[in-house]
């Protein structure tokens, strides 16, 4: 639960995103960017099914506590959703922030070496089989396979108007910044550049070679955390 002042600050930034008349992005119309984020979703939901029990399981055995972590974070014009992952923290990870070091710059947060991160949790954010869970946000319409990176609270407040431009798209699973570099990316305006290039570039089938890149950069494990 996000304390009182910065729920009041960022009631502020999103009236500012509504005040700038953020425009959705013509891919959030797009039937066929639709229609492959349900498929894709079905897909990844049977990965899920299937994944569930062997991660569950190595979760609770590495560390004691829930099998999800759920967050809160900001999508299509800065509209809140309830974003789940598979844990791959300790349980009092938020608590501990303020012991590591940011490795990156701007409103990222990143430490290779982040000591509140499990061993377990170290493979699933290697292989991205922690992000499971959202397919389930895309079935539902609150991502895409495709977008942004899907910021925080205490990210969106600082936002700028050029930074409220990210969110004229779903948030996706995977996107620009996933494709070009991924954990070795650590320069916040790199990864707005990135989101910007996508809406620029963006074209019916333009997801599809994304998510191609995707699982090929996964399995060559190439900037993996």
């Amino acid at each position: 639960m996000y304390q009182t002042p910065l729920k009041t600050v960022f009631q502020g930034a999103t009236s500012q995103a509504w005040e700038l008349q953020l425009t959705p992005h013509p891919s959030v119309q797009s039937k066929l960017k639709r229609c492959l984020d349900i498929l894709g979703s079905l897909i990844g939901l049977l990965i899920l099914a299937i994944a569930f029990v062997p991660i569950a399981l190595a979760i609770k055995i590495d560390s004691p506590g829930p099998i999800f972590f759920a967050q809160e974070r900001y999508g299509l014009q800065g509209r809140p959703f309830r974003m789940r992952k598979f844990r791959s923290m300790v349980v009092d990870a938020e608590k501990l922030k303020s012991l590591v070091d940011n490795e990156a710059n701007g409103l990222l947060f990143k430490n290779k070496n982040d000591f509140r991160v499990t061993k377990v949790g170290r493979f699933l954010r290697s292989t991205s089989l922690d992000e499971l869970p959202q397919f389930w946000n895309v079935l539902v319409g609150e991502m895409s396979l495709v977008g942004t990176r899907p910021p925080t609270a205490d990210e969106v407040v600082y936002y700028n108007q050029r930074h409220w431009q990210r969110l004229s798209v779903k948030p996706g699973m995977t996107g620009e910044w996933q494709v070009n570099g991924r954990s070795s990316v650590k320069n916040f305006e790199q990864v707005v550049d990135l989101d910007l290039r996508y809406q620029e570039n963006w074209h019916p089938l333009y997801d599809l070679q994304l998510i191609l890149k995707t699982i090929y950069v996964i399995f060559a494990k190439i900037g993996a955390f």
